[in-house]
């Protein structure tokens, strides 16, 4: 069972007022705090470590190239995948994606075809829409209902002999929804396509094996999972890695340089060209061990625990309106109040201490599906406690009254 206070102790940020109130920080799902020990990570590599990594002989060099190969290895074991080589250093959920959009546009043909959800976020459209651009392919929507659960009957209809990449996130950043991702992979490889996870939602709140989703490609964001931002990493496939060309150019990505011709670096120096953000590399393995100690299946009972009490006690308030209701929920309410403007209640809730999001979560269409503006949107993590699902249900009422 977690010590939820005793968790809480370990994020100084917590322990703050906000406009004269204690901070509620329910805004978890653009970005979680920082444990202590993550910053202490940070602090110590520059006071103890700051050196330059893969191209030193001295000791400070060597160093921090050591932890952070070491931090690769604890996202190899995290994700459960094969091989060391296959984990790619990016600047976090974004990067990740781009550098396999990117690939691909010298895979893709104009016949082919790119699936999408409805309800990713822009990171996980854009890309697929510029390799789709620059190759002629075309770009495919798989549906959600009402409820925002995609419509797996119109994703079997959808795939054919010409989808080559299927793209869809594990969590839903705007609704909340878990995907049946490993029924979307098998699916998608019976018509032989390429699927790459978003997980840039599920990283904090739930198991990843990519061997048993048996995913291509897998990203995940560090500052979502209490580590530092500007770092992510990307799990690929050894064959598929292979495939695909560089993404950027210069530093360690190299093996030979002429004017004449360059050759490449082998996996994964292939991918990571330039210093990258040791610190962050090296914070993250802190990061990643921190939440493996407190047990991601505690944090997800926990986690469940609190949705359940937040979703009951918000849909006592006259007017409330919950957007995504999906069956498979992770711990991420987002909800409008009568006709009261998702930032009106947002600005309300703020100057109460009460930190949570407003507007279209980077997903317009998934906004646009649901005839929305935009919502409030409540994402937990678990150092929250019901006394601040209390705080938030009783700051809507009081922003509702101020409101109407």
């Amino acid at each position: 069972m977690l010590n939820v206070s005793k968790i809480r102790q370990q994020f100084p940020i917590l322990h703050q007022e906000v406009n004269g109130y204690p901070l509620v920080y329910l805004d978890n799902g653009a970005t979680t705090q920082k444990p202590k020990v993550v910053i202490d990570a940070i602090q110590r590599y520059y006071e103890m470590q700051n050196s330059n990594i893969h191209r030193g002989v001295h000791y400070l060099s060597q160093l921090a190239t050591d932890e952070y190969e070491a931090s690769r290895e604890t996202v190899r074991k995290h994700l459960n995948a094969d091989h060391l080589h296959e984990i790619i250093f990016t600047k976090g959920n974004t990067e990740a994606i781009n550098l396999v959009a990117n690939g691909f546009r010298a895979l893709l043909a104009s016949t082919d075809e790119v699936l999408v959800s409805a309800m990713e976020h822009h990171s996980n459209i854009v890309p697929w829409q510029m390799a789709c651009e620059s190759s002629g392919a075309s770009l495919k929507v798989i549906p959600m209902n009402s409820k925002g659960e995609l419509d797996m009957k119109a994703y079997e209809s959808l795939l054919s002999n010409n989808t080559k990449v299927v793209a869809v996130n594990h969590i839903s950043n705007a609704l909340g929804t878990i995907n049946p991702v490993k029924e979307i992979i098998q699916l998608a490889h019976q018509a032989s396509a390429a699927v790459l996870v978003d997980g840039a939602q599920s990283g904090p709140h739930s198991h990843i094996d990519v061997k048993d989703l048996d995913a291509d490609f897998y990203c995940i964001s560090g500052h979502k999972i209490y580590g530092p931002t500007g770092i992510g990493a990307l799990y690929g496939k050894e064959e598929w890695l292979n495939k695909l060309p560089p993404y950027q150019g210069g530093g360690e990505m190299i093996a030979t340089v002429s004017f004449k011709e360059t050759t490449y670096a082998t996996l994964p120096h292939k991918f990571e060209a330039g210093t990258p953000n040791i610190a962050g590399g090296i914070a993250l393995k802190t990061a990643i061990d921190w939440l493996n100690d407190i047990g991601l299946d505690n944090v997800m009972a926990y986690e469940n625990e609190l949705l359940e009490y937040a979703t009951q006690e918000l849909a006592k308030i006259e007017g409330m309106r919950f957007i995504g209701t999906a069956s498979n929920k992770a711990a991420v309410i987002s909800f409008l109040v009568g006709d009261i403007h998702p930032y009106d209640m947002g600005m309300i809730l703020d100057k109460l201490g009460i930190a949570v999001r407003t507007g279209h979560h980077c997903a317009q269409p998934v906004m646009d599906e649901f005839c929305i503006p935009g919502t409030i949107r409540a994402s937990f993590a678990v150092y929250n406690t019901k006394e601040e699902v209390d705080r938030l249900v009783e700051g809507v009422k009081k922003a509702q009254q101020m409101l109407s």
